[in-house]
């Protein structure tokens, strides 16, 4: 397919040009529906003229309509949107981005899908259908054990995957580690919970709060169903968590003033299973809990990190210092394009 294309950006550069425009109007209709033609004008650096001659076609050929609100992709639109979708990043130049970055971070895989998820919440939506498409090429047939971390980016993941991950697989979905500091519904447990409903699968819960003390964690490892919860972790075929933000993580978790002042002391820049690190990839600070840990990622055969948006690229640039080269990172272009411009060494 790659020199296919290459060979048609050769014969015919002028109706590729045709065919990456009117695919860009259809991404961000998409991305920001209902949106009205001016604030699109402006949000493609375009005429409204040269605009309205595309949304014109697209119109005829009945792949969009408009309201009062704006415009709409209709389904057919919709449909032919997702289609192109493998075949334009391919034009647009992503793949060679993917690997780019991949060598930049030092890790297996990079995927990038178009936007910023800062600025455009559809974004989001698609590095989730990315995770959905991913599982369903690394987890091999038969009995799958993946374990999951709680957050906001991580419900958006579990509303995206479908039935399609349990065709000749029996899936249990088990949290990484425990918690029971977040907001209830981006709890890991009922991130699980989600992700076995919406495959078909099943899940386990683990119910520990957020901070464990030394006293507690060792009767605590103790408990059958703690126990039980832990050994499947340890079988886990894949490993799916995001990456936070230092700062806005330890104050959504409600950490103490002099904790935050602390890593703010020690520039911490993100946080993935509960450690805090800095721009060198050096841990700062641990949250102590019962579970998977960075070290443990190492013998999992499959780890995904799922984080966009140009505000989490200096995070996830010191994650992957840490993180095991069998990585699949998922973000966008926000965050991948701050990163390969050294905006973040």
């Amino acid at each position: 397919m790659h020199q296919e294309l290459a060979w048609l950006e050769i014969l015919a550069p002028d109706l590729i040009d045709v065919v990456k425009q009117r695919y860009q109007v259809l991404q961000s209709i998409y991305w920001l529906a209902p949106i009205g033609r001016r604030l699109l004008a402006q949000e493609l650096n375009m005429s409204e003229r040269a605009l309205r001659t595309e949304t014109d076609f697209l119109r005829l050929h009945g792949l969009i309509t408009t309201s009062k609100s704006g415009m709409i992709l209709t389904t057919q639109g919709e449909e032919a949107y997702q289609s192109l979708t493998t075949v334009m990043e391919r034009l647009l130049g992503v793949h060679s981005k993917e690997k780019q970055l991949s060598k930049v971070l030092g890790i297996d895989h990079c995927l990038i899908v178009a936007g910023d998820s800062t600025k455009l919440p559809k974004v989001l939506t698609d590095m989730g259908k990315l995770v959905n498409e991913t599982l369903d090429v690394i987890l091999p047939k038969g009995e799958n054990v993946i374990a999951a971390m709680g957050g906001t980016t991580m419900a958006n993941v579990a509303n995206s995957l479908t039935p399609k991950l349990s065709q000749q697989r029996h899936l249990t979905f088990v949290p990484a580690r425990g918690g029971l500091g977040e907001a209830v519904d981006i709890q890991a447990n009922a991130v699980c919970a989600r992700m076995a409903v919406h495959t078909g699968g099943e899940h386990r819960v683990l119910y520990i709060p957020e901070h464990v003390s030394e006293q507690t964690y060792k009767p605590l490892l103790a408990e059958p169903a703690v126990k039980e919860v832990l050994q499947l972790v340890d079988k886990s075929s894949a490993v799916v968590h995001s990456i936070g933000e230092a700062i806005p993580m330890a104050k959504r978790r409600d950490m103490s003033a002099e904790t935050i002042a602390m890593l703010q002391q020690r520039q911490a820049v993100g946080e993935a299973f509960g450690y805090f690190f800095n721009q060198a990839g050096e841990v700062v600070y641990k949250i102590p809990r019962i579970g998977l840990q960075l070290r443990d990622l190492e013998r999992i055969p499959s780890v995904i990190a799922v984080a966009g948006g140009a505000n989490k690229a200096a995070a996830i640039k010191a994650y992957t210092q840490l993180a095991p080269h069998q990585t699949w990172l998922i973000t966008d272009e926000g965050a991948a394009n701050l990163i390969l411009k050294g905006v973040t060494l």
